[in-house]
């Protein structure tokens, strides 16, 4: 895609005159690392990193029918959210294929929906399909706000000291937000991330999105703070275990397979895709499993994944994982042979190297006592 047709976050010069290298992702031009992805991926793991995720949807819904709608187009129970809850939900098509993976924020008055950034365009044209006669509105701020995510060790110190006006981050709890202050300016502040680590992510109006990243980066001096790339942020999902879009799942992939089945209330009424997700539920085609390689070697999307000489599935994501220094993959194989320490094998560019089932999440933080 050519570089002047991507779209760019309100952070975009500022990685370009800090070094930032720049990729094309889900249609926007993106830092995909500073330094290089392992030193980023440690900073996140022993300290603190700061991400630019401008490039996620972000959607507003209000009126008195935003709540039937989201109902009618999210498979998780958008009704038992509390003011200032965050839920993990999914959007299916009829036949129970994914959609898209989205966060669902419940305000005051109205609800936020943020949506990966590659399929905004496909979640809007799904809910306006479904708008009916629900008198509500639905506003797409992507490209008026921004969106920063500090994660790390050192993450809820650091966010603290940025937010002096707000009284203790620490009691805001996983999978909640609230409005405070950054340098004066109104932010979403939630305790939510894509890295297996604490932290949170901002939401900020974009023309204020530069003073808040260079604020956080003078004050987290001392907390060993480092910018840190998509590259980092996705080895460190994949070591969490945490599913992408367009890997773990899409729409030939059913929840119940990418072990997502949690997100879904079959018995909150009617919902786009519910039909063809009770016949999913009892009899899912795939599951979605761990492997470690017994070598080095790689085994990358879409590498087959073996039980003697029969296909029975295929990795999803793979790589070294840097945290826990072993090659290891995610895959979609057959039910039947998914038990932990099972014996398979990965096809990697030809070669056929062991691999052991194991279980799902590779790493888990400690938390602090």
């Amino acid at each position: 895609m050519p570089t002047d047709t991507l779209a760019h976050t309100p952070l975009h010069d500022w990685h370009v005159a800090h070094g930032g290298r720049m990729v094309e992702f889900g249609g926007w031009s993106m830092p995909v690392q500073y330094t290089s992805v392992i030193d980023e991926h440690k900073t996140v793991r022993e300290r603190v990193g700061l991400f630019d995720i401008g490039h996620m949807g972000r959607l507003d819904f209000d009126g008195p029918g935003a709540l039937d709608w989201l109902e009618r187009s999210t498979t998780n129970h958008v009704s038992k959210l509390a003011i200032g809850q965050i839920q993990y939900s999914l959007m299916v098509n009829e036949s129970g294929g994914v959609l898209d993976d989205i966060l669902v924020y419940r305000r005051g008055e109205g609800y936020l929906v943020v949506c990966n950034a590659s399929n905004r365009a496909k979640v809007v044209a799904q809910f306006e399909s479904l708008r009916g006669d629900f008198r509500a509105n639905l506003i797409d701020r992507t490209l008026e706000t921004a969106m920063i995510a500090i994660q790390g060790p050192r993450a809820v110190e650091l966010v603290q000291r940025v937010l002096p006006e707000h009284a203790s981050l620490s009691a805001i709890r996983y999978y909640h937000f609230e409005i405070a202050k950054s340098i004066g300016f109104d932010t979403v502040v939630s305790r939510t991330g894509y890295t297996g680590e604490d932290g949170f992510e901002l939401i900020i109006s974009g023309d204020r999105a530069v003073a808040v990243w260079e604020a956080l980066l003078a004050e987290g001096v001392e907390s060993g703070l480092r910018p840190c790339g998509l590259g980092a942020r996705d080895t460190l999902r994949f070591e969490a275990s945490m599913p992408l879009y367009g890997h773990e799942m899409d729409e030939t992939v059913d929840p119940y397979s990418a072990g997502l089945g949690w997100a879904v209330k079959l018995n909150k009424g009617d919902f786009v895709g519910n039909e063809a997700l009770r016949a999913l539920k009892k009899a899912p085609r795939w599951k979605r499993i761990g492997l470690a390689l017994e070598g080095k070697r790689i085994a990358r999307q879409g590498a087959i994944v073996l039980a003697g000489e029969r296909e029975i599935g295929r990795v999803t994501s793979g790589t070294f994982a840097p945290t826990l220094e072993a090659s290891l993959a995610m895959a979609l194989i057959e039910p039947s042979f998914a038990g932990d320490g099972t014996r398979l094998s990965v096809d990697v560019r030809g070669k056929v190297e062991p691999a052991t089932v194991v279980p799902l999440p590779f790493y888990r933080r400690v938390e602090k006592g």
